[in-house]
């Protein structure tokens, strides 16, 4: 390989690695409760060499809130859009429900700068919205053509996000109820396949 090639994607490679551990950093702490000392000793790196990456908190904070966006819009835009509601839906809940259970640290990140009045994400929503706003419109056609029953279409978005990332936001208060060890995995196809039953159910004409 190109010396130059291995260490730019060496280089690469690093950065993906301080920017999870970052996430893990800001979805514990949050952002102001978090330090590049506390990143780098994620990252086992040292901060002198930490900060040869990146600018500062703030702006590995923001480039973090960039990824877990576009993990987002992937998840929906990667699944057509002419396929019918059962079909549709079934993927997109597995796939939401897939993300939540391996990626936690994305999720709670993201509600953390929900919760705090989303100042650094204000300039995503735009882009997120117009998203959401395509997706009501074809479940307005499924309503018009009788495929599923009336039904809110932002709303029943906004009921899906929050069954799917319940199994992040509140992973220690499920693997509890469950009587499961604090590491134990979930059991990720029975509960896509519950939330697909709950939510293709409660959609019947």
């Amino acid at each position: 390989m190109n010396p130059r090639v291995d260490l730019a994607q060496k280089r690469g490679e690093l950065r993906d690695h301080i920017r999870d551990a970052a996430i893990a950093e800001f979805a514990e702490n949050g952002l102001r409760g978090a330090s590049t000392q506390a990143i780098a000793d994620r990252a086992g790196i040292t901060k002198t060499k930490l900060h040869y990456y990146i600018d500062s908190k703030e702006d590995l904070y923001q480039q973090s809130l960039d990824h877990i966006v576009g993990i987002w819009e992937e998840l929906f835009d990667g699944i057509p859009l002419d396929l019918g509601p059962e079909a549709f839906l079934s993927f997109y809940i597995t796939r939401k429900i897939s993300f939540s259970i391996h990626h936690p640290a994305e999720v709670r990140m993201f509600a953390n700068e929900i919760m705090r009045g989303a100042p650094m994400l204000r300039s995503h929503w735009a882009g997120s919205r117009a998203s959401t706003l395509r997706a009501a419109a074809r479940i307005e056609d499924w309503v018009s053509a009788g495929l599923i029953r009336q039904v809110d279409p932002m709303l029943l978005q906004f009921n899906i996000w929050a069954l799917t990332e319940h199994y992040a936001l509140m992973a220690p208060e499920v693997r509890y109820m469950l009587g499961l060890a604090e590491d134990a995995p979930l059991d990720e196809a029975k509960i896509a396949a519950e939330v697909t039953m709950l939510v293709l159910r409660g959609l019947k004409p």
